[in-house]
């Protein structure tokens, strides 16, 4: 449903809907979501017995709250962190601790006291995407969900992961190739959310983190905690290298393909495919599973060309050996050499450029220098060490969980 087409009242009571989850007509939506199981079947967080207790959720985006949990207990043994996500059917299916289904979040109230009570026994509790870690508990609100558990005496902390708090206005006027400024987003309604998740986060006065670079625009008090991909998983020793002459193996994996500029980008990999300079695949609907795989043929994986950043996918490529390619700003690339010492290897390329960047790349007759620098700088930034470090110091080492004292824009920790 495209929301650009309806009548104003009708996207104005679409949104009322949405901001009363507790009134009779928003209790019937949440009923629409699914039915519990059965009372008492789903699980509350259990921890280790340790010192520093750590919860991260509700949403696990890419699999990432169960990765900085990872992280976290490897830094430090005195650490058990978990992360609880929301299962929901027909999404994608990445491990966590605890997956919880839809319908039990949302309609199970004795399933979000057990875990609440569960989440008031940890030290600390990081809150994703700005989403209530209880479902619909104290009326769904997340400031009244973390600040019932700061009563409790835990620390709270909020991490942002993308869309949920980058503003569209700010993102259109720095980015002229903007996925916010095509009629297929409601822009009203991206604005408010976006807007209310920032003030939220910053008036709140906890620590804050963002997984991407680009959203230090949006949050610039909160600190850099970069995505973590397992570089053991993506590793690929037995990588084939490129024959002389042969055409070079692109491909491009968009989870949303407007958001990643596909449509922008095909005509280009269309023509250099029948003049036989590329192989190009695109990769859709192939399950997590056999993604490395999938990169593990490819010289390069085209990333994104709207959003100005990169994220867990750029990543995973090249800890696989692609050479990533995409559209990166300026803003992002001195985070990451301000954050880590150094530059981000991801090829810059955006549909005007793209042609050519391809046809320089066929060119090389070694593409492998190129590929391991990815390589190590996946290692040396994406394996989850400098995510441990920069949730230690600006949160769990922190005094009384303040932000850190920091002169840097990126908010990571120095090594």
């Amino acid at each position: 449903m495209n929301r650009n087409s309806l009548p104003a009242w009708v996207n104005r009571g679409i949104d009322r809907l949405a901001d009363a989850p507790m009134s009779p007509l928003g209790r019937l939506a949440a009923r629409r979501l699914g039915r519990p199981a059965p009372r008492g079947s789903v699980a509350a967080t259990e921890f280790a017995d340790a010192p520093t207790r750590v919860l991260i959720a509700p949403v696990n985006y890419s699999g990432q709250g169960t990765a900085w949990a990872r992280a976290l207990e490897r830094a430090d043994p005195t650490i058990s962190a978990r992360n609880m996500a929301i299962e929901v059917p027909g999404g994608f299916s990445f491990d966590a601790d605890l997956l919880v289904p839809v319908g039990t979040y949302h309609n199970d109230a004795d399933w979000q006291r057990r875990q609440f009570e569960a989440a008031a026994s940890a030290t600390h509790v990081l809150i994703e995407a700005e989403e209530p870690p209880f479902g619909r508990l104290l009326g769904r609100s997340v400031a009244a969900q973390a600040a019932a558990l700061t009563a409790r005496g835990v620390n709270v902390a909020y991490l942002a992961h993308g869309t949920d708090a980058r503003l569209p206005s700010r993102h259109i006027a720095g980015n002229p190739l903007s996925y916010y400024a095509d009629d297929a987003v409601y822009l009203p309604r991206a604005e408010a959310l976006a807007a209310r998740n920032i003030e939220l986060v910053t008036a709140s006065g906890r620590p804050a983190f963002v997984s991407t670079p680009d959203l230090l625009l949006d949050l610039p008090h909160a600190a850099w905690c970069p995505v973590v991909v397992d570089l053991d998983r993506w590793a690929a020793p037995g990588r084939a290298p490129r024959q002389a002459g042969a055409p070079l193996r692109v491909v491009h994996a968009p989870s949303v393909a407007a958001y990643k500029g596909t449509d922008l980008v095909l005509p280009v990999l269309e023509r250099l495919q029948a003049e036989g300079l590329i192989e190009f695949r695109l990769i859709q609907g192939v399950p997590s599973a056999e993604m490395p795989a999938v990169f593990a043929g490819a010289d390069v994986m085209l990333d994104q060309f709207r959003a100005g950043s990169y994220g867990v996918a750029a990543c995973e490529a090249m800890a696989a050996g692609c050479l990533a390619v995409g559209q990166v700003s300026e803003q992002v690339r001195a985070a990451v050499r301000a954050a880590s010492g150094l530059e981000l290897p991801l090829v810059e390329a955006d549909p005007e450029t793209l042609e050519r960047v391809l046809r320089g790349l066929a060119a090389l007759t070694d593409l492998a220098p190129h590929a391991a620098r990815g390589v190590d700088f996946v290692r040396e930034v994406h394996d989850g060490r400098m995510a441990a470090r920069a949730l230690r110091a600006h949160w769990l080492d922190a005094p009384e969980g303040r932000p850190a004292d920091r002169k840097d824009p990126v908010g990571a920790p120095s090594s």
